[in-house]
């Protein structure tokens, strides 16, 4: 089975072509279109600017995909066509919406609506598959979205702890910005911690910055939820206050709050999902969405879970599937396409506000 898959809830026109041979992946195709640099300006994704360069770019991507399979040895048709319905921003899934329902009816095949989340979750099955096993504990962690999700079997899934307020991504967005970092927050906050290339006695140096603290939101809490607009608050006095007294940051200071804001946030997210993953005895813990590419955040639940659970799985996707993709889509539509549920392009419609 080739499916065509459409991803465009956020700002990355993506489309890609995946034949699937019983639970084996081939990807035919896989090609993304990033706004990052045009939303770095304002700090952050603009909806408008975004649902105008997705209807620019949406046509040159799906040409490039077809050739792709024109050339592709194994067949060439389609058999069905995915797309995003939601969670995301309504103009953008729109634009991914409109171009599924054209193609459905021009090719007269069925369509798969996905939820976005659902695809996230799914990028862990596009490699390695046979390594998860259920029930498994599933930590979400995005821009919009930082959510922890039960799933006892295959497109079975219950949320048993969500962000209360911002995501995490969205903190180390704000807060990057009140440091004057590039957008998206979490790759500049690490790139100055990696940049830094502390020796010893520069450790020591930041080890003396003991004011430069900062909390570690609902860590403690009888619950599985998060909140980090705490965080980011702490974040913006603790700056102000720094700048007031000395004009501006010294590069010790910014190294020393880059750390700090990372490891909160990332002490937040391995606290909560090995609590979850013990108290409802997972045998999987998966790890997904943008900020899974964090290399530290990878690293350390890898490091706890090896510690605390020993028995549980740990699968993480391709870092190139962590960030908005349409593989990602495309494998959690052959999950639906293998139960024959399919969506008649009439009833295509955008949620914004879709819930998993």
């Amino acid at each position: 089975m080739n499916i065509l898959a459409i991803e465009t809830s956020c700002d990355e026109t993506a489309i890609a072509i995946v034949k699937f041979n019983k639970d084996m992946v081939k990807i035919i195709s896989h090609n993304v279109f990033s706004q990052i640099k045009i939303h770095n300006q304002y700090g952050g994704i603009i909806p408008e600017i975004a649902a105008r360069n997705h209807v620019l770019k949406i046509i040159p991507v799906l040409d490039k995909s077809l050739s792709q399979l024109k050339k592709n040895k194994t067949g060439n048709k389609i058999d069905a066509i995915a797309v995003t319905v939601g969670p995301g921003l309504i103009t953008s899934l729109m634009v991914g919406i409109e171009t599924a329902k054209v193609l459905s009816y021009y090719w007269e095949k069925p369509c798969i609506a996905i939820n976005h989340i659902e695809g996230h979750i799914y990028a862990n099955f596009i490699d390695n598959s046979k390594n998860i096993k259920f029930p498994a504990i599933i930590l979400t962690v995005s821009g919009g979205h930082t959510n922890i999700i039960l799933m006892k079997e295959h497109l079975k899934y219950k949320i048993i702890g969500k962000t209360l307020d911002d995501a995490a991504g969205e903190a180390f967005d704000k807060i990057a910005r009140l440091l004057n970092l590039d957008y998206p927050g979490g790759p500049s906050i690490a790139n100055v911690i990696n940049n830094a290339k502390i020796t010893e006695k520069e450790r020591l140096n930041l080890s003396n910055l003991k004011d430069i603290t900062l909390p570690r939101p609902m860590i403690n809490s009888n619950d599985y939820n998060f909140s980090f607009s705490g965080l980011k608050t702490a974040a913006f006095y603790l700056i102000r206050k720094l700048k007031k007294v000395k004009g501006k940051l010294t590069n010790d200071e910014l190294v020393k709050i880059c750390i700090e804001v990372q490891q909160a946030i990332i002490d937040v997210l391995v606290a909560k999902t090995l609590k979850a993953a013990k108290n409802y005895k997972s045998k999987t813990i998966m790890l997904t969405g943008g900020v899974a590419a964090n290399r530290e955040l990878r690293k350390q639940l890898r490091k706890a879970i090896k510690i605390n659970l020993p028995k549980t799985k740990l699968q993480m996707p391709n870092i190139k599937y962590t960030t908005d993709n349409a593989v990602m889509i495309a494998r959690v539509a052959y999950e639906y396409a293998k139960r024959k549920k399919f969506t008649s392009w009439q009833k295509l419609k955008a949620n914004p506000n879709l819930k998993i």
